[in-house]
């Protein structure tokens, strides 16, 4: 954390907070378990963002298991050698703002602001996380996926700006970023998610 605090001095107010959210993050993934993300604009874009850094290599490729690659050269030696190769680790994780046939399907027959609520309802399991971004904090359809997920047994982190709110306020875990105007708030949290990235790819590829 050092690292960032140096780069982003601002973000030493929220020190323990990142330390309470990277925990949380490792916990769930040495338990075997994903995480979902749900965001709004360019929240949403982050969320993209933060999938594509957990899904494969940060900094650095991660290599499949032996396991798994002895069981892929067995079934095809030809197309199993690229696989072998090219394929990396990940540590799972969706964005719930994508889902193109399943969003619009829902927006039209049901509730446009339980959207992210309903795909927690369908992808969320006791012991995943919810990371849950929001620039206020208050965003309606950000709350009510917040709700769902600790209904279920989901820890939630949540990712605002500087004010107390109502994600603040339900969430096991908030980093409010001292900011307070939105694109502001998005400038730091993009350092943020950029950290417990590397730090998770740290903990489980030494």
């Amino acid at each position: 954390m050092l690292n960032l605090i140096n780069r982003y001095p601002a973000l030493s107010v929220c020190s323990a907070d990142l330390q309470a959210m990277l925990d949380t993050l490792i916990e769930c993934y040495s338990k075997g378990h994903k995480l979902l993300i749900c965001g709004n604009g360019g929240s949403a874009a982050d969320a993209e963002h933060i999938v594509g850094e957990l899904m494969k290599g940060f900094r650095n490729p991660r290599k499949i298991s032996k396991k798994e690659s002895d069981a892929i050269m067995a079934l095809d030696p030809v197309m199993g050698k690229n696989l072998v190769d090219k394929l990396q680790e990940a540590l799972p994780a969706i964005a719930l703002d994508g889902h193109v046939a399943l969003t619009t399907a829902y927006l039209n027959d049901c509730e446009p602001l339980m959207c992210f609520a309903q795909q927690v309802q369908g992808y969320g399991c006791e012991g995943d996380v919810l990371l849950a971004i929001s620039t206020s904090g208050n965003s309606q359809n950000v709350l009510y996926a917040a709700t769902v997920a600790k209904a279920k047994g989901l820890k939630v982190i949540g990712l605002t700006g500087a004010n107390e709110s109502k994600l603040s306020a339900i969430a096991d875990v908030c980093v409010r970023v001292p900011q307070t105007e939105t694109y502001m708030i998005q400038e730091l949290h993009l350092p943020v998610y950029h950290w417990f990235c590397l730090k998770l790819e740290e903990t489980f590829w030494k």
